[in-house]
């Protein structure tokens, strides 16, 4: 409690006769800046809020968006990004009376920056993103206007308007020598990662990538890497290199987990700066909007500041635990947000693996059927028709045919494995049938219950997806379950097709659940998830199991 009303002094309890100047709130901000960039956050801030108070009595527009702005970056650093966005907001309303176009530009960009990738609000970023560099290009400031636009590039293609970001690309390009540097050229290679693989020239696009992560290594700004990885990742498994997008999903994943410690920890070691801060604000609206003239307020002050310092000290108390829960949220704000990226580039990886799977299994059961099947059976006729030709056939062409006859059932039936030839002559119903039947023995039972007509026909990378996917469950229910009946039940209903399975098996209850949850069921939810459907298990121990599968009909 008293470190706070200490903080409060230097604004409560100026000198009266302290002369403010503009050279001293500058220097004042000047230090503010040195250690915000040291990250002694709790000293900038307090140096930038008492240059702010100041600011406001001499009615000095410039100064006091230079004030707000520090604050701003300083909260910016600390993942407050809601206090962050209030303050740019209020510099920019000060910056507007100025003709400073370098601090316009600034405060643009720093407001560009939360709407762009903290809101989400992506036509507001490029608008601002636009007059920032707008601003810049007013006072030809070269270094910065290569900065915007490589940001204005990032935003273009973020949102896949590859055209619109080109002519910005080309200038980056051309200007990358002079004005670039490591973590610049990070983002940059990256760009011109994104831009190839629109243009499908993989092969120079995967070189930018790796160029890319090279110098995000060398510069050591994991934000940037982590972006890298992440893009290079879908890169990966875009062009079925399954095992290495894996290998940098697991990095993004790494860097992102460590960039979230981070701001654990610079947020813990700063826990009580938002309480000092909006104790400064009240003050600083105190100064703004009650006294005229710098004699009056000093008055006013010195007669008000016994009840000032009581008040604080009774509200600190309730700002204490207003801040502390800004705080919680702000923090699982953050992990869910992470949560979300590493849950989409999972499922991207799991679906591609998945596509790259059923693909290489169709060819595989093509080159079975057509070509190896094919050359057995043609084995088998000429050794037929020798054997013919020969009154008494030896018993090595006996043992021959013997062994290409086997052969040839048994790549047959791999085929079939791989692929059904019912799923593909028939159509999903009559290979589901099948299916049931196949597996039902003396221990279980499946049946089917089909209210479709039996020779509808979907899409055949539907049919081939569904068909997997039940043969899986199957598969699971004969491993663990120990059940004696199942039953698959379809149904249409809305244009969905609706697949239920049943078991009479074990059953598990809901703290179970998450252990049941292997790399098998993941895989399925996620296929599901990727077909816009849904997929349900209800379960309860020792009654058996039901998992309901619902998905758009293509």
């Amino acid at each position: 409690m008293f470190k706070i009303c200490w903080y409060l002094l230097p604004i409560i309890c100026y000198s009266q006769n302290e002369v403010v100047t503009e050279q001293k709130i500058q220097k004042l901000l000047n230090q503010a800046i040195e250690n915000w960039k040291n990250d002694r956050y709790e000293t900038s801030l307090k140096q930038s809020n008492l240059a702010l108070s100041k600011a406001l009595l001499l009615k000095d527009n410039k100064l006091i968006a230079k004030s707000y702005n520090v604050i701003g970056v300083n909260f910016d650093d600390l993942f407050l990004l809601e206090k962050a966005f209030f303050y740019y907001q209020k510099s920019l309303i000060f910056a507007k009376k100025t003709e400073d176009d370098t601090l316009k530009g600034k405060i643009y960009n720093n407001l560009a920056n939360i709407y762009f990738f903290e809101k989400k609000e992506y036509k507001k970023g490029l608008e601002h993103y636009q007059k920032s560099l707008f601003h810049t290009e007013k006072i030809a400031d070269t270094s910065k206007i290569f900065l915007r636009k490589l940001n204005i590039t990032w935003a273009f293609f973020q949102e896949n308007q590859f055209s619109n970001g080109k002519s910005s690309l080309d200038y980056l390009n051309k200007y990358q020598k002079k004005y670039a540097d490591e973590s610049t050229l990070t983002i940059l290679n990256m760009l011109n990662g994104m831009y190839s693989e629109y243009l499908n020239d993989y092969p120079k696009a995967a070189q930018f990538y790796q160029k890319a992560i090279k110098f995000g290594i060398n510069s050591n700004e994991k934000f940037d890497l982590s972006v890298v990885y992440y893009n290079y990742s879908l890169f990966l498994a875009k062009t079925k290199q399954f095992k290495e997008a894996y290998t940098y999903g697991k990095k993004f994943e790494d860097l992102t987990n460590q960039i979230q410690n981070d701001s654990k920890i610079k947020t813990a070691k700063n826990t009580g700066i938002n309480l000092e801060v909006e104790e400064y604000k009240r003050e600083i609206a105190t100064i703004a909007s009650t006294f005229k003239t710098k004699e009056t307020f000093w008055m006013e002050q010195q007669a008000q500041n016994k009840k000032k310092v009581v008040l604080i000290i009774v509200f600190s108390l309730l700002v204490f635990f207003l801040f502390y829960a800004v705080s919680l949220h702000e923090k699982y704000k953050h992990k869910d947000k992470i949560k979300e990226i590493q849950n989409k580039v999972q499922q991207n990886i799991i679906n591609a693996t998945i596509d790259g799977q059923e693909s290489e299994r169709m060819k595989i059961a093509t080159v079975l059927h057509d070509n190896i099947s094919a050359l057995l059976s043609s084995a088998g006729m000429h050794l037929n028709v020798f054997s013919t030709t020969t009154q008494t056939p030896s018993e090595e062409i006996l043992k021959t045919k013997h062994i290409l006859d086997d052969a040839h059932h048994k790549v047959r039936d791999l085929s079939h494995e791989l692929m059904p030839s019912l799923l593909v002559r028939f159509g999903l119903f009559f290979a589901l049938e099948d299916l049931c039947e196949k597996n039902s023995n003396s221990n279980i039972k499946f049946d089917y219950s089909n209210t479709i007509d039996i020779e509808t026909r979907f899409d055949e990378t539907f049919e081939i997806k569904l068909y997997f996917i039940v043969s899986e469950l199957i598969n699971n229910i004969l491993k663990h379950s120990k059940a004696n009946y199942s039953k698959i039940e379809t149904i249409i209903e809305d244009q969905q097709l609706h697949i239920t399975i049943q078991d009479n098996g074990k059953g598990f209850n809901d703290l179970q659940k998450n252990s049941t949850d292997g790399y098998g069921i993941n895989r399925i939810k996620a296929r599901i998830n990727n077909m816009k459907g849904e997929f349900v298990i209800t379960s309860k121990k020792n009654q058996g199991t039901t998992i309901k599968l619902v998905v758009p009909i293509v």
